[in-house]
């Protein structure tokens, strides 16, 4: 029968079919063709007894994450906090990136603005084309709408650790039982709380709650070449098509248009900041490396 990966742990993987739950060993071949079993997907189970099944065969994905582990996301929330730890909008903007090249809409979520006020940065997301959101405990205003685009998707909540998103996860959907840890004061970061992958249910759709991502992983799974970089910033590749030259990076060159529009207020600095970054790590990357 067909079923939905909803918790993968230490190599077991519990799959939602028909009203139950199984409890699953993948077929050794995955490990031969290289291809695991993902959070999200839909398989093919042979079932064994009541409660344990194989998974046979992973059906076509629309999508993947490398890490964290998840297939056919619908919608990416990216949590960040305010302070404590403070952003980092490279990174926000990678995963940004990262969502777009896999046709997954990047949702922005910035919290504890209860210290400190997240607005400027979730304007400047606003206005560079993205949902973007601020939320604490004290100011849940826009929480009914977070929650209208949870309705009948498969979202995932993502974000470095200690931004709170196991928090937010339990206040946007109570009785989700999500862990949630302390920030460590003496590192300046959070500690792993979430340790695996896991799929909700929630207003008829799903929601995973996910292991805290590190700029490391990104960096080392997610990479984007360097022509596709333009095409994941939305608001850059508005502006690329009018350049005076196909092959213009969008970086210093003459009759750029995305400079013009970056010096008349259109594109957000630090956007175009990260896509210069962005390009230039990737620049003299070869397809075989």
């Amino acid at each position: 029968m067909e079923g939905l990966i909803v918790k993968a742990l230490s190599g077991f993987y519990y799959v939602e079919a028909e009203d139950r739950l199984y409890e699953c060993r993948a077929r050794g071949v995955f490990r031969k063709r290289k291809i695991s079993p993902a959070v999200g997907d839909r398989v093919r189970i042979a079932v064994i007894s009541d409660e344990t099944a194989q998974v046979e065969e992973i059906l076509p994905r629309k999508n993947y994450l490398i890490r964290p582990p998840l297939a056919n996301l619908d919608r990416l929330f990216i949590v960040s906090s305010s302070v404590q730890p403070s952003p980092n909008t490279l990174v926000i903007d990678k995963i940004c990136a990262v969502a777009v090249s896999k046709d997954i809409e990047p949702v922005l979520i910035f919290t504890k603005t209860d210290l400190e006020s997240a607005d400027e940065l979730a304007d400047i997301y606003r206005k560079s084309g993205f949902r973007a959101f601020t939320y604490s405990t004290d100011d849940d205003t826009d929480k009914e709408e977070i929650l209208s685009l949870l309705s009948g998707k498969v979202s995932a909540f993502t974000g470095n650790t200690g931004v709170g998103k196991s928090t937010l996860l339990n206040s946007l959907i109570p009785g989700i039982d999500a862990e949630t840890g302390d920030v460590s004061r003496k590192l300046g970061r959070g500690r792993h709380t979430t340790r695996y992958s896991c799929l909700y249910h929630v207003s008829g759709g799903y929601v995973a709650d996910t292991p805290g991502f590190s700029t490391v992983d990104i960096e080392r799974y997610e990479i984007i070449k360097k022509d596709e970089i333009a095409g994941c910033f939305p608001d850059i590749s508005k502006y690329g098509s009018d350049c005076q030259f196909k092959d213009c990076m969008h970086i210093c060159e003459k009759g750029c248009a995305v400079l013009s529009a970056l010096g008349e207020g259109k594109i957000m600095p630090s956007r175009h900041k990260s896509y210069v970054q962005m390009y230039s790590e990737v620049k003299d990357l070869k397809d075989w490396m």
